[in-house]
């Protein structure tokens, strides 16, 4: 194997972290208006992920500068073709940030409902981008001999596309609501679980048309396990949830992102970014990877920091691995 096909799998296993756990914390932002009933158990939500959501973040950032150093070719078509929305994440990611942060930083009930509403806004808009963005990247975008997207905004917001921002929004959404049962006590983890049987249900729908277009468009043998995985998966999440199995739900919901993801890596390869003007326009792992002296260097780093980097995410969620309530919330921050 070479090196830029390593690296081709290395990005698509820091896109696959990135998904499974910000994947939940997305969820869980979206389930401050869907679940929560009152003050302090919208507080119980954004306390379930308080410790971990920033870390959960770091995937993203590495999956974007690993694709800049080991595919500048792909990074400059994708981020120039998809300035909009990108930009509309970027933004999304940046004041949700500053939503966790600052929420609790006055007392008034005006202020911390304004930073509430931009965390189920910041946190749904972002859950429906990434499932439009890599449905286009999958499915091909128009990319000239030049190796440069020339289509428009419009292009982008095409049916596969559309299809797989909702998977990806009800898929996150269920993954948070599992989350959140398997986080919680008492009255909110029992309508979690309520919940996450209608949303799954939804999510299954969605998720078996999404991934039959995908497999029927381009996939092949080995797509097509991932694709029962992921099916039986999302089959199985439901029914450990229905048993009240949380930890296993949250597994296999988990193993659903995992599958689904690894199912459009394996669908694109050897492409990047397939050309829908003409397949000798698309970008490959070959002809828009770096020299292979860069490779070899940026193996060499995540050899070593990769395993830091696990070990203490690892610890963390640990330590934060307790369950909380409504009554572990104080009736004042102040």
């Amino acid at each position: 194997m070479e090196l830029h096909d390593v690296w081709f799998v290395l990005i698509a296993v820091l896109w696959t972290g990135y998904f499974f756990l910000e994947g939940f914390d997305f969820g869980v932002g979206v389930l401050t208006k869907l679940l929560a009933r009152d003050r302090a158990e919208k507080r119980v939500l954004i306390n379930t992920i308080g410790p971990v959501w920033d870390g959960n973040e770091v995937w993203l950032l590495t999956a974007g500068g690993a694709t800049f150093a080991a595919f500048p070719e792909w990074y400059a078509t994708l981020f120039s073709g998809f300035y909009l929305p990108l930009l509309l994440i970027l933004v999304c990611l940046i004041v949700r940030g500053v939503a966790f942060e600052y929420r609790a930083k006055r007392p008034e009930e005006n202020w911390q409902r304004n930073w509430e509403t931009a965390i189920f806004w910041t946190s749904l808009l972002p859950a429906f981008l990434w499932g439009v963005a890599f449905g286009n990247i999958v499915h091909g975008v128009k990319i000239d001999a030049e190796f440069e997207y020339v289509g428009n905004v419009g292009d982008l917001l095409n049916p596969y596309a559309l299809l797989g921002g909702l998977v990806t929004l009800t898929l996150f959404t269920f993954h948070g609501t599992v989350f959140t049962a398997l986080k919680t006590v008492g009255e909110i983890r029992e309508r979690a679980r309520r919940l996450a049987l209608r949303i799954g249900l939804v999510t299954a729908a969605l998720a078996s048309a999404f991934l039959l277009w995908t497999q029927a468009d381009r996939g092949d043998g080995t797509s097509l396990v991932a694709l029962v995985v992921a099916v039986a998966a999302l089959v199985a999440a439901l029914l450990a949830n229905q048993a009240g199995r949380e930890g296993w739900s949250f597994t296999l919901s988990g193993l659903t992102i995992v599958a689904a993801v690894a199912m459009l890596f394996l669908t694109l390869f050897p492409n990047v970014m397939p050309s829908t003007l003409d397949a000798d326009w698309s970008l490959t792992v070959t002809n828009a990877s770096s020299s292979p002296y860069t490779l070899k260097i940026m193996t060499w780093l995540a050899v070593i920091a990769t395993p830091v980097v696990l070990l203490y995410q690892g610890w963390t969620y640990w330590v934060f691995r307790k369950r909380i309530g409504t009554q572990h919330i104080a009736d004042s921050v102040h």
